[in-house]
C-alpha cells in the first residue's frame, strides 16, 4: 500500500561524529526522493560531499549556519531560520552550525533519474557513508525516537498571536 503521510514526530535517528539526521521517509517509500531533519549542534559540520544523483533543497528550521560550495569551499553563504536552500546535483557543499544554539534543517533529496540502485534504502546510504568514513553503522543508527523538533501546529502556536489576533 502507498503511504502518503509521514509522522515527523517519530523519525528514525543516526548520530554520526559529525552530525545527526532523524530519517522522516525512506528513499524506498518515495519514486525519487527521501526527506530527513539534520540537526547541527554549535560548530558541527558533515565532510564537503557530492549528490551526483540529486537535487537536494532543504528549509531551515532553527538556527545559524554557513554553508560553503565548491570542491576548495571558495562560496560561502549564511543561512539562518525561515531560508530555502537548493544544491544542484554535483555541487560540493557542506555546512557547519555557526550559532550558539542548534541548527536544523528539513532536508529533501530528490533524485534524478530515481533512488540509486546501489543504495536502495536509507541504511544501504547510511552504511556506505560509514565504510567510507571508518564510523560503527551500529553504533551510529539509534532508531526511532521522538523528536523535540517544533514544525506545523507547535510552531505556529509557539509564533504567538497575529495581528487579527488569531495564531501566525
Amino acid at each position: 500500500m502507498t503511504q502518503y503521510v509521514f509522522d515527523t514526530r517519530h523519525p528514525i535517528r543516526y548520530r554520526f561524529p559529525t552530525h545527526t539526521n532523524d530519517l522522516i521517509m525512506d528513499r524506498r517509500d518515495g519514486a525519487a526522493s527521501e526527506a530527513f531533519f539534520v540537526i547541527l549542534e554549535p560548530g558541527e559540520a558533515p565532510p564537503v560531499h557530492v549528490h551526483d544523483d540529486a537535487e537536494q533543497v532543504f528549509f531551515v528550521l532553527e538556527g545559524e549556519a554557513t554553508m560553503s560550495v565548491g570542491r576548495d569551499q571558495d562560496e560561502t553563504v549564511d543561512l539562518r531560520a525561515g531560508d530555502f536552500v537548493r544544491t544542484p546535483p554535483g555541487t560540493p557543499h557542506a555546512v557547519r552550525c555557526t550559532g550558539p544554539s542548534r541548527f536544523v534543517y528539513l532536508s529533501i533529496d530528490c533524485f534524478t533519474a530515481g533512488p540509486p540502485a546501489a543504495e536502495p534504502t536509507w541504511d544501504s546510504h547510511v552504511r556506505a557513508m560509514c565504510a567510507e568514513h571508518g564510523w560503527d553503522f551500529d553504533a551510529v543508527r539509534l532508531g526511532r525516537i521522538d523528536s523535540d523538533i517544533s514544525v506545523g501546529h507547535a510552531a505556529a502556536a509557539s509564533a504567538g498571536p497575529t495581528a487579527s489576533g488569531g495564531v501566525a
